[in-house]
């Protein structure tokens, strides 16, 4: 028996491997066959018993991940000894054993360190003393047959001693499963012996390189896995700051100090007791979830999808907490320790370097870039930032702020030991929080012209971040449960005030012109680095996180030495981070009224640039694929139209001039006559005008000229600027034609992020519609624009019944049923001169834009435009309306009954989708 299972409570509960082997053993079978698969059906139903006592102890505790992987890896090793022994004893019983028939099992990898969840793989190898001899064949076929049949499954090696030393000093996979072997059942000697083999041949000498790749294999983890610790949808096996990252510095403790157990690392001086508590507690736990996991999913699933949090969170008995979720509060503990693995890391990795200092470089740590001369008594140790003493910290705690400040400003590393004191003293920051030095180091910090991102996420690591400012404390680790939110709230901050030094220092040109352009022109650039800091301060506290955080904002802004002023635009920032987003995508920027009101709030040029960088830099700090080309357009566009209102005046440059100045724009990219220019323009009203930018009108222009006088004509082509496909469908106008473009489109696989709807004064509809992937690209290949065509005209011509297809379609994101999103609908007949507005919040969901569309249609309503706006699982749409006679939509009985057409529609219910 392995001591690693000593500590198991009640194992013959588990597994009673005697009664088992005894009831085998009794079976009178002299058919080898049979006698195999009626042994292995025994075997599975132990397999089948044992995990099912395992779940239930988990699901009485529900924490002890550890004591749940324990019982899986015993449950398998019992197993296996009853197997071997039924296969070497009554199956292929040796007739005259020579030296060479001899056989040794062992386990390897996460099954040999004795951790597996329910639906591991079992990873085992077979040793031979040297080439393997036909009865060792026999025995490892019927050993992997009945494995197989036993549903488990299985990875193998067999190999001889000298295959095993030259495979795995050839091979550092190979090395690291087998540094974590363990003797299951077979011949003793022969696993000592090479275990004995395997130190003398292979790590010996070796350790460096060992380090070194293994160090080198997490950072490509890493990479692969987003890079970060606070991805809202972790790995719990492979992600950063997880399982594996335990476990690599497990292996290299053992591969350098040959230890067993991961306790023993305090012994050898890789860990401190309380380290090592750190490291339990973290271990114990992702075990704990990665067991739940399995057991929920029904299968070796180690990704935590928004889908099975919640279920998980219940599991572990997490509960709700005012302003909080029990999910939120689980994902945050999640994240907590994952933060806590990284601490791990770098005070591991700095004790070993230390032991190893006098053997060579450091693993893998950047050089010194310059020497400082000036460290106000810390100091350089082979070029990193260290204490001169244990109590420097405690001697004037403001040096725990001033340490991060000086590794910014001299670009230098923190030493781990000093980073592990800076953990230790964090608590003494408490006393410094007002103290005018330490808040201007903290500024100097922030607002860094180098990298305030990297020194931020230290002094976060380290938890002095979140104890000098408590507010940003209690987003540390914090999970937003949506899948718009690709990170927690403090990553996601930290994040945005690196892309913010990005784009001063001129990085991000090519994605953010105006952004660049802009920052140079700021009066306060500490403004604007501590609203980026701010702007998501008070997530989490059950209210609207805007006005909770313009209340922080104007308590901690003097505290960081701003000026009165300068508290002010910061307070406004916060309390309006969200406006300039929700007016360009939520809005019809071509009805004027848009961009007064707009302006109303912001009120000066200065808070303008500062409010488009903001916005800017919290949509690209969201996640991967938040920002494109069409976000980029409707921010300028927002931009330009209210800078020159703010400049201007609305009244320098009316509807009139501006529609005059279109017209004139149309006549020389058409090279028209005055004569050809007024017939086209008596085909349109001036809504038109307005509401198309100058490349769309020439477009449309150049389209219906080429297709003349015809009942249907579609066109689609790449709209670069925009980052999405450009569809125009020039038809006979009729009723319902919108709803019936849009369920083609999705047919298609397409979704709409903008639609304006026009019709002629000779009863053709001309409509454009900005259409994308799911992946949020442009339509671009051949056959998906022939897709769409067909699929727009197949709907215009009743081909088929569009209700059933859109029907038919299988629905996408199946996690998305992880949120709970309450439809609502919002009528506003203040928000435009000319339009009822109608903004409709909903789930995401296929043919959801149809849908509205056809309850629009039934309520007797002009669209006029359709802006389109996602935000993870939630969709936005807006609709520009009037009513048959071009008017506002007045009556409020009329509003009523429009309002509860969309609500059953955005529930899905109802209304039916039209044919």
């Amino acid at each position: 028996m392995s001591p690693r299972f000593d500590t198991l409570p009640n194992r013959r509960a588990i597994v009673d491997r005697r009664a088992l082997a005894d009831a085998i053993a009794a079976l009178e079978i002299d058919d080898r066959a049979l006698l195999r698969r009626t042994a292995t059906a025994m075997l599975k139903d132990a397999l089948d018993a044992g995990r099912a006592e395992i779940a239930r102890r988990l699901e009485e505790r529900p924490s002890r991940g550890l004591e749940a992987a324990n019982a899986q890896a015993f449950l398998v090793d019992q197993l296996l000894r009853i197997l071997l022994d039924l296969i070497t004893q009554r199956l292929y019983p040796p007739t005259n054993r020579t030296a060479g028939e001899r056989l040794s099992l062992i386990a390897v990898g996460g099954y040999g360190r004795g951790e597996m969840a329910p639906f591991s793989d079992v990873d085992i190898g077979f040793l031979t003393p040297w080439k393997q001899t036909g009865w060792a064949e026999q025995v490892i076929e019927s050993m992997l047959y009945a494995l197989w049949d036993m549903g488990l499954k299985v990875g193998h090696s067999s190999r001889s001693l000298d295959e095993m030393v030259r495979q795995a000093k050839g091979d550092v996979t190979i090395r690291t499963a087998l540094l974590e072997g363990r003797y299951v059942w077979g011949d003793v000697a022969l696993h000592e012996e090479a275990m004995r083999r395997f130190k003398a041949e292979v790590t010996h000498g070796t350790e460096r390189q060992f380090i070194a790749d293994k160090l080198a294999e997490r950072n490509v983890r890493h990479v692969k896995m987003g890079d970060t610790r606070y991805v809202v949808e972790p790995n719990v096996k492979e992600g950063k700051g997880a399982l594996r990252d335990l476990h690599a510095l497990f292996w290299i403790g053992k591969y350098v100090y040959d230890v067993d157990r991961a306790a023993q690392l305090v012994d050898v001086g890789l860990f401190s007791a309380s380290e090592y508590r750190l490291f339990h507690r973290a271990d114990n736990f992702f075990w704990a979830v990665r067991c739940h996991l399995h057991l929920v999913a029904g299968r070796a699933e180690e990704r935590l999808t928004f889908d099975l949090q919640r279920e998980i969170a219940e599991r572990m008995r997490f509960s709700d907490r005012p302003g909080k979720a029990a999910v939120e509060r689980f994902m945050q503990y999640y994240f907590l320790q994952a933060k806590s693995v990284g601490t791990l890391s770098g005070l591991f990795l700095a004790h070993l370097d230390e032991q190893f200092a006098a053997r060579g470089r450091r693993f893998g740590l950047p050089r010194l870039r310059r020497r400082p001369t000036r460290l106000h008594g810390f100091v350089l140790d082979r070029g990193r930032l260290a204490l001169p003493n244990d109590s420097f910290f405690a001697e004037d705690p403001v040096r725990l702020i001033e340490m991060f400040q000086l590794a910014d400003l001299h670009g230098v590393e923190i030493h781990p030991l000093a980073a592990r004191a800076a953990t230790r003293d964090a608590k003494l920051v408490d006393s410094v929080r007002r103290d005018p030095r330490a808040n201007a180091l903290f500024l100097d910090v922030l607002t860094s012209p180098r990298d305030p991102e990297l020194v931020l996420r230290w002094m976060n690591e380290t938890g002095v971040f979140g104890r000098f400012v408590p507010d940003f404390g209690r987003v540390v680790a914090q999970m937003q449960f949506d899948m718009y939110h690709h990170y927690t709230v403090d990553e996601h901050t930290i994040r945005a005030i690196g892309l913010l030094s990005q784009i001063e220092r001129g990085e991000l040109k090519a994605d953010h012109p105006i952004a660049t352009e802009l920052v140079p022109q700021i009066v306060s650039r500490r403004v604007l680095y501590v609203a980026v800091l701010l702007h998501d301060i008070a997530k989490g506290r059950g209210g609207d996180h805007s006005i909770l955080g313009a209340a922080v904002a104007e308590k901690l802004c003097p505290r960081f030495g701003l000026t009165p002023a300068e508290t002010e635009t910061v307070v406004w920032l916060v309390r309006y981070h969200l406006l300039m987003s929700a007016t360009a995508f939520k809005r019809d920027l071509s009805d004027f009224k848009t961009i007064l009101d707009y302006t109303a709030i912001v009120q000066s040029p200065e808070r303008l640039r500062l409010l488009m960088v903001l916005t800017i830099v919290d949509i690209r700090a969201v996640g991967p694929g938040t920002w494109n080309g069409w976000k980029r357009q409707l921010l300028g566009d927002l931009y330009e139209s209210a800078e020159e209102v703010l400049r201007l005046g609305h009244k320098q440059k009316g509807r009139g001039e501006r529609i005059i100045i279109k017209h004139e724009n149309l006549a020389a990219a058409m090279q028209w006559d005055e004569g050809a220019l007024a017939a086209y323009v008596r085909r349109f009203p001036e809504a038109y005008w307005i509401a198309e930018p100058d490349d769309v009108l020439a477009h449309n222009a150049r389209f219906v000229a080429r297709v003349g006088n015809v009942p249907l004509a579609i066109d689609a082509q790449v709209y670069a600027q925009r980052g999405a496909t450009l569809v125009t469908v020039y038809a006979a106008d009729h009723p319902g034609i919108f709803y019936r473009i849009a369920g083609a489109i999705h047919l298609a696989g397409g979704n709409i992020i903008d639609a304006r709807i026009h019709t002629t004064r000779d009863g053709m509809a001309l409509d454009n519609f900005l259409v994308q992937d799911p992946f949020g690209r442009p339509f671009a290949e051949d056959d998906q624009l022939a897709r769409l065509r067909t699929a727009i005209e197949d709907a215009l011509a009743n081909r088929g019944k569009l209700v059933d297809r859109l029907k038919a379609k299988p629905l996408p994101r199946t996690r998305a049923d992880a949120f709970r999103i309450e439809p609502n609908v919002l009528v506003d007949n203040k928000a435009s001169n000319r339009f009822t507005v109608v903004e409709v919040n909903a789930r995401d969901r296929p043919a959801l834009l149809n849908q509205l569309a056809n309850a629009l249609f039934q309520s007797k309503v002009t669209i006029h435009s359709a802006h389109v706006a996602t935000y993870g699982e939630r969709a936005v749409d807006t609709f520009y309306l009037t009513d048959l006679t071009g008017d506002k939509i007045a009556s409020g009985a009329r509003l009523k009954t429009l309002e509860k057409r969309l609500l059953d529609a955005a529930a899905g219910r109802a209304v039916e989708l039209a044919a």
